[in-house]
């Protein structure tokens, strides 16, 4: 009984969108946002996911140019730092924007009313749902400036269009009347937009081409976005289920998820072995298991939201280990 009386009281709000125009004030205004609110709601320990693939980029660039003997023939020498500080400014502000955005699309559709976590901006009612969307945008904005200046840089106009679909697809992932975040289909973007875009095309903006060791490495990325964002999905099941949020942890249940979590979680290591059969020094990357094994033994066992969290954060370090320190051994090859 208490079950079913649980489930009467959770229903959800309802003339809620991902829509501005349609969008309602939450009903809980405790206080107002500080500033430790607004820089938790960038959700900082995510912010990896943006830094590795630039950096998996910018390496696997290098060491395919150096090895033919015509790096800086793309763009000249010069321009590489600059490229590759501007791709890191559109991966950064694209994933704060994100996370606001998330914050303010869950928040009027309701379903943070169901969190047990920390507070959500919008959700617990510490910040106006248009101030929220509006700092959103302003990121989403930041980003479209770098990128723009990297296409003029490069004069690869079609460009242009990889970073509207980004920006379209950060907004839907929570945004708009079908986001694809609440059909289990976030972990398909992530490993398209966090993986194979972002490190294919800082690859490509910094040499002129995709080379098989990008691919190798854009999958590796791909993948540990996908795990960061499986464990925290595995941490809210039953409030993302009270809410309609079908995740796709929701959509298979706990135990694939935690599954999933592991594949997704190791099988950058098996992506690794490309790397050190081409570079022996690249075999040290496999020191990131210190964090990795730790994050996969807590997201497989683990059914305390704290402790989930905890393998979150430990995923998001592990992957920001392998992507540091590969792209290290990958640039002091002789």
């Amino acid at each position: 009984m208490a079950v079913v009386a649980r489930a009467k009281n959770t229903t959800r709000p309802k003339g809620r969108s991902g829509n501005p125009a349609k969008a309602a004030a939450p009903q809980r205004t405790a206080r107002r946002a500080t500033a430790r609110d607004w820089i938790g709601g960038a959700r900082l320990r995510t912010l990896t996911l943006g830094v590795v693939p630039v950096v998996l980029g910018t390496a696997v660039a290098y060491v395919d140019s150096k090895a033919t003997g015509d790096f800086g023939a793309f763009l000249g020498a010069d321009a590489h730092l600059a490229i590759a500080l501007l791709a890191l400014a559109v991966a950064l502000f694209l994933q704060i924007g994100v996370n606001y955005s998330n914050d303010y699309s869950d928040g009027v559709r309701g379903t943070d009313e169901f969190r047990v976590g920390p507070a959500r901006l919008t959700g617990a009612g510490l910040a106006k749902p248009r101030t929220v969307l509006t700092v959103a945008l302003t990121f989403f904005g930041l980003a479209a400036v770098a990128g723009i200046v990297i296409v003029m840089l490069t004069q690869l106009w079609w460009l242009l269009l990889v970073g509207a679909a980004a920006i379209v697809a950060a907004w839907f992932y929570t945004g708009g009347k079908k986001p694809y975040g609440y059909n289990a289909l976030g972990e398909v973007f992530v490993f398209v937009f966090f993986g194979l875009v972002a490190v294919l095309g800082t690859q490509y903006v910094l040499i002129g081409q995709a080379t098989l060791s990008g691919w190798a490495a854009a999958v590796a990325a791909g993948l540990f976005a996908c795990a960061v964002l499986m464990v925290n999905n595995i941490r809210d099941i039953g409030e993302d289920t009270a809410a309609g949020k079908r995740t796709l942890a929701v959509v298979v249940g706990d135990t694939v998820a935690r599954v999933l979590f592991a594949l997704f979680l190791l099988l950058p290591y098996v992506v690794l072995i490309w790397f050190v059969l081409l570079y022996f020094r690249s075999g040290f990357t496999y020191f990131s298991l210190l964090l990795a094994l730790p994050a996969l033994l807590i997201g497989v066992t683990s059914r305390k939201p704290r402790e989930l969290i905890t393998a979150l954060q430990l995923s998001s370090f592990s992957a920001l280990a392998y992507g540091v320190v590969l792209g290290i051994t990958l640039a002091v090859q002789p």
